[in-house]
């Protein structure tokens, strides 16, 4: 990449000698038409899982930025604007979330603030790809710092399979997946939300994100279409992840019983999460209320 030029001494004309920088940046096919880029200063991890390509960069604009198969997960910038809402909305709206079971974030963000919740007595981890869970604890420490607490029951293990056979019981279940292909691909269907049901306590919850409503609208209104088959209370809730397709996020929240649009206490210290945007979140723009509709 050519920055900058210099004059010559004694040349007849205007000749310039250009001094070129190695310029390295990483970028994200969000559709088949938009993509996101960010510059790269530094590869902190680069290898091929059995599962998935996995990739940790660091970058200026957002720090440290976890890569699955080409798709951004989560940057250190921005993450705890996904995290808080998928781990708090169920969290604070469950009248005693004890026990809490979360599908795939194996970067243990979510986590992370699962277990800032006094009433959680335990929360078991499924994520298939150990890999994503060790690059975690050694490049993403404030992320995966706490994979380790002795409240949390880390399983590297198929999540469909252990949803079908377990007979541990929860609470609150959130399911966070990377995007729906391959191994992923079963977790936006009414089978999987069939079989999560089964394990759920009575007035159990779950959420699950439900992608971007302008880069995503298809797998949305599916993933919500399905929920609606199975549970008697679906609710959808949005947020801003400025990394992610379009920076306009939904989620889907189900319910055996409690409205998950209703906080029933108060969390503190947070960086996005408070009551009033966990009310406001369920107050859908006309556009989307729309695109949902059954």
């Amino acid at each position: 990449m050519v920055n900058m030029v210099k004059k010559i001494d004694g040349a007849k004309g205007p000749v310039v000698r250009a001094a070129r920088v190695n310029d390295l940046w990483l970028t994200e096919e969000q559709t088949e038409n938009m993509r996101l880029s960010l510059r790269v200063t530094r590869t902190l991890c680069r290898k091929k899982t059995p599962y998935q390509d996995l990739l940790i960069v660091e970058t200026p604009e957002y720090g440290r930025a976890l890569v699955l198969d080409g798709a951004i997960q989560l940057t250190e910038r921005d993450e705890f604007c996904y995290s808080e809402m998928m781990a708090h909305v169920p969290l604070a709206a469950h009248p005693n979330p004890r026990r809490v079971l979360i599908v795939g974030g194996g970067d243990g963000a979510i986590l992370r603030e699962v277990l800032r919740h006094s009433e959680v007595e335990s929360c078991t981890l499924i994520d298939i790809d150990q890999e994503v869970i060790q690059a975690s604890k050694e490049h993403l420490p404030n992320v995966g710092r706490e994979l380790e607490n002795p409240r949390a029951d880390v399983r590297c293990i198929d999540a469909l399979e252990y949803i079908r056979v377990t007979d541990d019981r929860f609470d609150v279940a959130i399911v966070d997946s990377t995007d729906p292909v391959d191994f992923a691909a079963g977790l936006f269907q009414a089978p999987f939300y069939s079989e999560l049901k089964k394990i759920l306590n009575p007035n159990g919850m779950m959420t699950e994100l439900t992608e971007s409503p302008f880069a995503d609208t298809a797998l949305m209104r599916q993933a919500v279409a399905e929920m609606r088959k199975v549970f008697p209370v679906v609710r959808v809730y949005w947020g801003a992840v400025p990394t992610y397709p379009s920076g306009m996020w939904t989620y889907g929240a189900a319910s055996l019983g409690p409205d998950p649009a209703v906080p029933l206490r108060e969390v503190q210290g947070s960086c996005y999460y408070s009551g009033e945007l966990h009310r406001a979140a369920f107050a859908l723009p006309p556009f989307l209320r729309e695109l949902i509709e059954p």
